[in-house]
This record gives structure tokens, C-alpha cells and sequence, in this order.
């Protein structure tokens, strides 16, 4: 099976050996955050979250690449854009609900043991 590009500048179809090699990167990438997690290899939990989203960040990225086939020159460039902008739309979502529930958090709830006897 060798490597097939659409005429029409479309993105090019993987050979067996990308998609080996992406299915071995997704393998790794998975077997590493279990290996960190169950071993507890890091001693502080927000130090193994980071290292967990930062292989999932780059497990999206080998999966964008090796089987959908996304790069800057697929589609002219348009697949890439519209991976931006949905990437800013999510940012946007997430930080704003965070954002939201932070500050519902510390203006919503009681500051004090007084203060939650005299709720009725």
C-alpha cells in the first residue's frame, strides 16, 4: 500500500508504515500515563496531572497527524485553520467556565461556621 495523493489537493492517503508508526506512538503514549498513575511515579498529584495533559496534547496531535492526515497543506490550508479556530472556541469554553464556577465558588459560599448556623 503506498502513499496516495488526491488530485485535487487533498491531503495524501498514509502508507502502512504511518499508520504502524501511529498506532505505536498511541500505544506508548497511552501505556505511559498508566504506568505513571498506577506506579505513582511522581509524588505530587499536580505534577502527574500536567505530565498526563501534556501527553494527551501530544497523543491529539499523533492522531491528527498520522490518521486524519491534517497538515498545512491538506485542503489548502483550511483543515488547519478550522483545527485553530475550534482550538480557540474550547480555550474560550473552558477557561470561561472555570473562570465562572471560581468565582460562584468564593462569592456563593459561606465565608465561616457562624455564617452557615444563621442560613435558614
Amino acid at each position: 500500500m503506498s502513499e496516495h495523493v488526491v488530485p485535487d489537493g487533498g491531503a495524501a492517503h498514509g502508507s502502512r508504515k504511518s499508520y504502524v508508526t501511529g498506532f505505536v506512538l498511541s500505544v506508548v503514549l497511552t501505556a505511559i500515563p498508566f504506568w505513571l498513575v498506577l506506579g505513582k511515579v511522581l509524588e505530587r498529584p499536580g505534577a502527574t496531572g500536567a505530565v498526563l495533559l501534556g501527553l494527551a496534547a501530544v497523543q491529539i496531535v499523533v492522531h491528527m497527524v498520522y490518521f486524519l492526515h491534517m497538515n498545512a497543506k491538506s485542503e489548502g490550508g483550511w483543515t488547519l485553520l478550522a483545527l485553530i479556530f475550534t482550538v480557540v472556541l474550547v480555550v474560550i469554553a473552558l477557561s470561561g467556565s472555570l473562570w465562572v464556577m471560581y468565582h460562584l465558588n468564593e462569592n456563593m459560599m459561606p465565608s465561616s461556621m457562624p455564617d452557615m448556623r444563621q442560613m435558614p
